[in-house]
This record gives structure tokens, C-alpha cells and sequence, in this order.
């Protein structure tokens, strides 16, 4: 492993910590942040039904709603990686280190904002009413940040092209689960499973373009009519097409 990628995981392992802890950021206590992300995976289960129809994308599509995207506690796998690094600079290529890196950083930026959407729905009239489209939307512009928005959605994509690449190599395969039974003995399930449950995802796909293609315009889409103010920022009305469709696709304080 190199020593950049090991000092991008170090550091952004120290930002996961931080923001996690309650005792450091008090709004991680807000009942208002759990119901945000159960919102949000809920709303991102049902504009991504059309990947979920097709066999060759659904793999893909469950590994994002469960693996990038959904309410799932990733601080298992994200310790795994801290604990694994000498491990995996033996057994594995920088390419699916790297995937578990940006997946990280992608955590931390979206956490983030899962934290000041919290803190925005919180100064509701009503705080404990049920998020509606327009509270959520009211809180995606009180919150801002357009350009890391931007970011964040370049984040997601990057995590996927970085899997794409990875199926691409040589060798990739056998060397991940070579790693599978040491890791199983090092109690780094979670960090294992994570990736071969991407590797397999993208390696059915037999192309990544397509799909992270559609899910790039969605997203910019979706941010750019949230920021708007559009009365419909997902798409959700009928008529709505896979690819070059209106809806968004991001689960965790994004579009």
C-alpha cells in the first residue's frame, strides 16, 4: 500500500471518529437525524425501482442502497479498515483499498450533512411532525454548500468507477478472496464483505458507464431542482425514464 493512500485512510478515519462521537458533535443526539436518514433510504429505495427491474444493474443498485447509501451503522467496517492496513498492503491491490477510502470519505461529507439537516428540521415549529418533501427540501437549501454537494455526488460516482477499474485488473478476484479467510480470523468481516460485495456487483454489470451515468445526471439533477426550490426534486411524477430521467438518487442528506 502506498504511503499517500495510507495517510488518506489515516486521516479520514480521524474525521469518521470525530463526527461520530456524540460527545464532540452533540447533534448526533437529535431524534430528528434518524428519522432524516430513515426518509431518505426510503425515498432512495423508490427512485431506484427501475435498477432494482433490471437483472444486470440490480446488483449494483442493491450494493449503493445497502453499501453507500442507506441507514446501515458503517463504523464496523470503517474500525476494520484501520485494523486491516498491514494485511491488506500484503493481500490486496491498491485499487480496492483505495474503493474502501473514498467509501469512507464519502461517509464522513455525507454524515456531515445528515448532521445540519438534523439541526434544520430540529427548529421546526413542529420538531417531532414527520418529515414531508417540504421540510426536506427546506432543509437541503437552509443547509447549502452547493459546491460540496457537487462534491459529494463526484464522491459517490468515484467510488463506483474506482470498483469498475478494479474488476477490470487481472488477478483482482483471486486475490480477494485469498484475503478472505485471514480476514475472517482477524474479525475484519465487515471490511471484507464490503468489498466483495462490491467487486461482484460491478463485475455483473460488465461496464460500469451506463449506471453510474444515470445516477450522475439524477444526482445533479435532483440537487440543482432542490436548490431551486421545484415542487417535485425527485422526479416523482409518472413518465419518468432510467438514464436520462429527472429523478434523484442519493439516500444520506444529498439528492
Amino acid at each position: 500500500m502506498s504511503q499517500v493512500l495510507r495517510q488518506r485512510i489515516g486521516h479520514r478515519l480521524a474525521w469518521q471518529q470525530a463526527i461520530n462521537d456524540p460527545r464532540r458533535e452533540p447533534r448526533n443526539r437529535l431524534p430528528q437525524l434518524r428519522a432524516l436518514q430513515s426518509w431518505q433510504a426510503a425515498r432512495l429505495a423508490g427512485s431506484f425501482t427501475d435498477f432494482l427491474a433490471d437483472p444486470r444493474m440490480r446488483p449494483a443498485a442493491e450494493f449503493f442502497l445497502t453499501d453507500l447509501y442507506g441507514e446501515r451503522d458503517f463504523s464496523g467496517r470503517d474500525r476494520d479498515v484501520a485494523r486491516v492496513m498491514p494485511l491488506m498492503a500484503r493481500l490486496l491491490p491498491d485499487s480496492l483499498v483505495a474503493a474502501a477510502a473514498d467509501a469512507i470519505g464519502l461517509a464522513v461529507l455525507s454524515h456531515a450533512f445528515d448532521l445540519r439537516m438534523a439541526e434544520a428540521l430540529a427548529r421546526r415549529p413542529r420538531p417531532d411532525d414527520p418529515i414531508s418533501l417540504a421540510d426536506y427540501g427546506e432543509a437541503y437549501r437552509a443547509t447549502g454548500c452547493p459546491r460540496l454537494r457537487r462534491r459529494q455526488i463526484e464522491m459517490i460516482l468515484g467510488v463506483g468507477w474506482t470498483l469498475d477499474a478494479a474488476v477490470k485488473k487481472h488477478g483482482v478476484y483471486k486475490l480477494l478472496r485469498a484475503s478472505r479467510l485471514p480476514a475472517r480470523a482477524a474479525g475484519l468481516s465487515e471490511l471484507q464483505g464490503f468489498l466483495e460485495r462490491g467487486f461482484s456487483a460491478f463485475d455483473a454489470l460488465g461496464g460500469a458507464g451506463d449506471f453510474l451515468e444515470a445516477i450522475g445526471h439524477r444526482e445533479r439533477e435532483a440537487s440543482r431542482r432542490l436548490f431551486a426550490g421545484h415542487a417535485d426534486p425527485f422526479g416523482t411524477t409518472p413518465g419518468r425514464t432510467r438514464g436520462r430521467g429527472t429523478g434523484g438518487s442519493r439516500a444520506r442528506s444529498g439528492p
